[in-house]
């Protein structure tokens, strides 16, 4: 799922994260999917933000997106 959303234009992706509980599913999903390839303690921390605060998680990395093109912490 992280692979599939990084290929999404700038567009999609921001739109994503704007509609506010399809930012939330979109975050979480990401997010574990991430977590689950790289098994890193920065993605497992984010992860469980993502859980339980996503909405405001998922506003910052849409700015993020805007930004810089990509999500906070997946690199």
């Amino acid at each position: 799922m992280f692979d599939s959303f990084n290929k999404q234009s700038k567009l999609v992706k921001i739109i994503l994260l704007l509609i506010p509980f399809v930012n939330w599913i979109t975050e979480l999903v990401t997010r574990w999917d991430f977590y689950s390839k790289k098994k890193t303690t920065a993605s497992l921390i984010i992860a469980l933000i993502v859980t339980f605060l996503g909405l405001p998680i998922g506003f910052i990395d849409c700015i993020a997106i805007l930004l810089t093109d990509k999500m906070i912490l997946t690199e």
